[in-house]
């Protein structure tokens, strides 16, 4: 069982940045991948980015590319994604998920255990 909970979400003005964090428990941090997702009302949910058990794979969403950065501390059973250039399309949802098998995969259904959300809205 591992459980993990998203902090950092909130209001910024467009351009600004934030960064979100994802603290987990439960299991050995660094025996899965980790990804983020994000929900915007009526829309599905859909892939940001991904990192692998180790940090040394990653893979990012076209529309994140350049603009946000994933990264984990092993150490601290914390991963971050650091959102610059924020838009008011970013405005959704965020969540954290874990995935054993470390594909660093943009398949929702590739992840085993997901967070509540944290809120990110992007004022124009």
């Amino acid at each position: 069982q591992v459980h993990l909970v998203e902090s950092g979400g909130g209001l910024v003005q467009a351009g600004g940045s934030l960064r979100l964090s994802c603290a987990a428990s439960g299991r050995t941090f660094s025996s899965y991948a980790m990804g983020w997702f994000r929900q915007a009302p009526g829309k599905e949910r859909e892939f940001v980015a991904a990192i692998s058990r180790g940090g040394g794979r990653t893979y990012y969403a076209d529309s994140v590319k350049g603009r946000f950065t994933i990264s984990r501390d092993n150490a601290k059973n914390t991963v971050y994604l650091q959102m610059n250039s924020l838009r008011p399309e970013d405005t959704a949802v965020y969540y954290c998920a874990a995935d054993f098998s470390d594909t660093v995969a943009a398949v929702a259904g590739s992840y085993d255990y997901w967070g509540q959300g944290t809120q990110v809205t992007v004022s124009s």
